[in-house]
């Protein structure tokens, strides 16, 4: 759905607002879907909004694949908007009016400074050691070249400080002379990022400015906006980014792929969700937080000032809880896409197996891609060939015995009920040959699986089923 140029009006109950403001240039990073998760979690657990704004100003990188990734992405993770998504490129027409509202003010100016002339004026304040400052501050605006272009620059406080109070950073003191004279709009007529920004936010009614805190200088100037405004600043909290495990900034070498990446690589969006929440956010100990316990607990005072570290180990352990949490029809259901993807076709037969196998096939998948090699015993064909380490066990002395016994054992279908009750089975038989279960348990699995992994041999039998279980036992002894 495109994003729409319409906006809630300007927040007049108190009620909280957040808002989650990406730019469509590629698809939901992983530290944007973080960002969007914490605001969704703060305006959603205090009955408040949670809006969608489309930073698309940037119209040479703007596509709409890259807007459609993002709803995407944001829909798998369950992080549903008010409203329809807003774009910032359609509300042009009202950064330019507060751009002629704060020239109007005298809190801005025309400034014809461009090109080399602006680049000799930023190296020579930077030679000079101070704040650089255009010639057109304090000149008459009527000595501007007529029909010329002209940039408008904010005219930003040279004296004191700004500070940004912020509920993650604490109070933050930003010197003024180190903020020069942002252009609020390009002598192209296009507005600049932080003038939209503010009066986005405003008119949004935006309570709560949630975001990466490689933004906290972005809230310096955007808090002298406001003033000269006389509007009404958010609360600003600053987020420290995401790093890989070696603390260095996270990239796609550390595995920061974008959202769409990982539920193709098998993450549930409730394991995703769960483990970005822990990323710089903490509820005491706790590792696994239902979205129930995380729309209770979440507030901005449990978010950490250090750097997270992404560790993928850590985020498989997650996702498994929420594997083993599936019913066995949705774990079918939802891992079936990646044995087809695999070349498996799926049939009655065997998708009652896998449906069988279920609950012992969860505990050994970290994420639903792994049940390609988890549930690979289940897809072999008969008969059986049995290369490499499985070789020995059928080669053994008595191993033929053994699996005769075996076959004769499980004829009982009484003996079929459960994986328990079939292994309990094999180990009344191993007592009755007088032998360890070691010498029935390795020839039946290699027998059984071809050496593939596999779980414990009662639920790879109770998984095959009996006339499968037991056809690939003759097909070693006959």
């Amino acid at each position: 759905m495109p994003p729409s140029e319409s906006v809630a009006p300007a927040n007049q109950s108190g009620a909280v607002v957040t808002r989650f403001a990406p730019s469509p240039t590629g698809y939901l990073h992983i530290g944007g879907a973080r960002t969007a998760l914490f605001n969704w979690l703060y305006a959603r657990s205090r009955g408040g909004k949670f809006f969608l704004r489309i930073e698309d100003t940037d119209r040479a990188r703007h596509t709409e694949a890259a807007v459609d990734a993002i709803l995407d992405g944001l829909d798998w993770l369950g992080l549903d908007w008010d409203g329809q998504p807003l774009s910032q490129y359609a509300r042009r027409e009202r950064h330019i009016e507060i751009a002629n509202l704060l020239l109007e003010q005298g809190n801005a100016y025309k400034c014809w400074l461009s090109g080399d002339a602006l680049s000799a004026a930023r190296e020579q304040a930077k030679a000079e050691g101070v704040r650089f400052e255009s010639p057109w501050r304090e000149a008459d605006p009527a000595d501007g070249p007529p029909g010329e272009p002209f940039a408008i620059r904010f005219k930003a406080p040279r004296e004191g400080e700004t500070l940004v109070e912020d509920a993650v950073q604490g109070t933050v003191k930003f010197p003024n002379q180190a903020l020069d004279d942002l252009i609020v709009l390009r002598s192209d007529g296009n507005p600049t990022y932080n003038l939209a920004v503010v009066v986005d936010d405003h008119d949004m009614g935006v309570t709560h400015v949630i975001r990466g805190d490689d933004h906290l200088n972005n809230a310096a100037r955007q808090q002298q906006i406001y003033a000269a405004l006389d509007w009404a600043s958010p609360v600003f909290a600053h987020v420290p980014l995401i790093h890989g495990a070696d603390g260095a900034k996270l990239s796609k070498r550390h595995g920061a792929l974008g959202v769409e990446a990982y539920r193709d690589e098998g993450f549930l969006s409730d394991g995703l969700a769960n483990y970005l929440m822990r990323l710089g956010w903490s509820h005491g100990d706790d590792e696994i937080i239902p979205r129930d316990k995380a729309l209770e607990w979440f507030g901005l005072d449990g978010v950490k000032k250090a750097p997270a570290r992404l560790d993928q180990e850590k985020l498989k352990a997650v996702n498994a809880h929420y594997v083993e949490a599936l019913s066995d029809q949705e774990f079918c259901a939802l891992a079936s896409p990646f044995l087809e993807r695999s070349g498996i076709i799926l049939y009655a037969e065997n998708k009652e197996q896998l449906l069988r196998a279920a609950p012992f096939l969860k505990l050994r998948c970290a994420t639903l891609a792994d049940i390609v090699d988890a549930a690979a015993f289940l897809f072999l064909k008969r008969p059986l060939v049995v290369e490499g380490k499985a070789a020995k066990p059928l080669k053994k002395d008595g191993a033929a015995e053994m699996l005769r016994a075996a076959d004769d054992a499980l004829g009982n279908d009484d003996v079929w009920l459960t994986a328990a009750a079939i292994n309990d089975r094999l180990q009344q038989l191993a007592e009755e040959k007088g032998v360890g279960f070691g010498a029935i348990g390795p020839p039946l699995r290699a027998a059984l699986t071809g050496g593939k992994p596999s779980p414990a041999i009662g639920e790879v039998l109770y998984s095959l089923g009996p006339a499968e279980s037991r056809a690939r036992i003759r097909d070693q002894i006959h």
